[in-house]
């Protein structure tokens, strides 16, 4: 009796101890299978976080390269891949002095210390060191800025000609009236050449600071503009010209009524008159000039020398010259060099387009076209 009690005892306890253990195996299963969840999203987050910044990364608009603690790419965005020459697939795992070949890139790359930008070929590289020994390449393309600073280069080279010609007259001219004893008539002549030279030096200033005041200026001061009124103006600067330079030029004007519009009067006025007065500088004796204006359309047409084609992308450079002969022929009546390139600027303000036509020997037509 004693031994089937102790019996049925023992196996009451087996059966508890072994239920327990499965529900303890249950509970852990659970615990498991929650953290094994957790994991997984913890992976997921982790992994759609690695992804968004990658995509980030690829949307820059510099190139990006990143790499590891032998200089082996481990990735690269496509816009690096376009300036080194690289496959943003091919090349994961290869050395990148193995791809970029350049002497001064491999210099660059053996160095401990990366504090300045390596330039060539128009582009700029920089490696940024973080993490054990892993290194960020951003590369970006300059050839925009490349192409500003030789534009600055040449403008300052430009403006240093320009003004140094009527100095250097100038001072020629102060030289000989105080070390000669000149006439009456002669200090009269010398005197009148002194001050076309300084009109002209003035005429250079004032060109300047018009076209230093357009680029601070993010947007034109909007006022109603009489059209009618600022070509009236300009009408009478052309026949002005056209007898200072003794030019027998017949000069119309065909203006449309009701022309007002929304603008800078100051500005129109600078681009209006460039236009014009050049027309008439170009235009020789027995030559037309006839200005036009209809249905917000500035059309300047004369029978001038005319532009070769491959000259027109260039005309509203700054001191762009077509043909140097020309400044010569025209003396102290030539243009400052930058009369297009304020056109150019006024109508970029004012929404509207300069069309330009023109052929060797016929003409040419300079249309402002407004929005």
């Amino acid at each position: 009796m004693n031994s089937s009690v102790l019996f049925v005892g023992l196996l009451v306890a087996v059966c508890v101890s072994v239920f327990w253990m499965h529900k303890r195996e249950q509970r852990l299963k659970i615990q498991f299978q929650r953290q094994l969840k957790a994991e997984r999203q913890n992976s997921q987050t982790h992994e759609q976080r690695l992804q968004a910044f990658l995509s980030a990364l690829q949307a820059s608009p510099n190139g990006v390269v990143i790499l590891d603690s032998e200089r082996r790419i481990e990735w690269c965005n496509q816009t690096a891949a376009r300036l080194l020459g690289l496959d943003a697939t091919r090349d994961i795992a290869q050395h990148i002095a193995h791809l970029v070949r350049m002497p001064q890139f491999l210099e660059y790359l053996s160095q401990e210390h990366f504090e300045y930008e390596l330039r060539f070929d128009n582009k700029a590289l920089q490696l940024h060191s973080y993490g054990l020994g892993r290194a960020l390449l951003l590369v970006r393309d300059v050839t925009d800025v490349e192409r500003a600073e030789q534009m600055r280069r040449d403008f300052v080279a430009n403006v240093s000609h320009e003004i140094r010609t009527p100095l250097t007259v100038l001072s020629g001219f102060i030289e000989t009236l105080q070390t000669l004893d000149l006439s009456a008539e002669e200090q009269k002549h010398y005197l009148q050449l002194m001050s076309t030279q300084s009109q002209r030096l003035g005429a250079l200033v004032a060109d300047l600071l018009t076209l230093s005041k357009l680029d601070a200026q993010a947007k034109p001061l909007l006022e109603r503009v009489d059209i009618q009124s600022i070509l009236g103006q300009c009408e009478r600067e052309a026949r002005t010209l056209a007898a200072t330079l003794k030019r027998d030029i017949t000069i119309t004007f065909d203006i449309a009524p009701d022309t007002d519009r929304l603008g800078s009067a100051s500005e129109l006025q600078s681009a209006f008159s460039n236009l014009i007065t050049n027309a008439v500088r170009y235009t020789p004796n027995g030559g037309t000039v006839h200005v036009q204006w209809r249905q917000d359309v500035l059309t300047v047409t004369d029978t001038g020398l005319g532009i070769a084609p491959e000259h027109l992308p260039r005309l509203t450079e700054r001191f762009y010259r077509v043909d140097k002969s020309r400044i010569r022929e025209l003396g102290e009546t030539a243009g400052t060099g930058l009369g297009l390139a304020i056109v150019k600027h006024v109508a970029q303000r004012h929404g509207a387009t300069l069309a330009i036509d023109s052929a060797i020997g016929v003409g040419s037509t300079f249309r402002l076209v407004f929005s």
